[in-house]
């Protein structure tokens, strides 16, 4: 009679906790994309190539375009970690339970590694990473007429 309770009440528990855990993902991403549209709101509209000289809003959290920052020092150091990671990965692309890892989470936790895909996705939104099969997330083709020698690696080989 106790183990069936202890069972019902496990079973109670868990479900609590995946739905805990959905809700944190879901403000987690609120958050970002809440931060990310403060920092455009502050950029200067309609005046092409200009940088804001204003700091960022947030936690530096907010990625730029990669028309306005070709460099990948320009990114939060997570999203450079995230964009090295991809660099490793090469053709086969980077997964969102690798980019957990890399950003030292907890790659068990479903919501972290939603979280991780939020970010690769707001990479790919941006231009730094492109999503060619769901869920692999992996460089641009370099622009035509750039030399080899510094397409693909962050920092773009210097």
């Amino acid at each position: 009679m106790q183990v069936k309770q202890l069972e019902a009440e496990l079973e109670r528990v868990r479900a609590a906790l995946a739905d805990a855990e959905e809700v944190h993902r879901r403000r987690v991403i609120g958050l970002e994309q809440y931060v990310e549209a403060l920092a455009e709101e502050d950029a200067p509209a309609g005046v092409a190539g200009e940088v804001s000289r204003r700091k960022p809003v947030g936690p530096r959290r907010a990625v730029p375009h990669r028309q306005h920052a070709t460099e990948v020092k320009k990114l939060s150091p997570d999203y450079q970690a995230l964009m090295t990671a991809a660099v490793d990965a090469g053709g086969d692309g980077l997964g969102a339970r690798r980019a957990a890892v890399v950003l030292g989470w907890d790659s068990a936790s479903a919501s972290r590694v939603e979280g991780a895909r939020a970010r690769l996705k707001r990479l790919v939104e941006r231009g730094w990473l492109v999503e060619r099969k769901p869920g692999r997330f992996t460089l641009p083709p370099p622009p035509s007429g750039q030399d080899a020698a510094g397409a693909g690696r962050p920092g773009g080989g210097s």
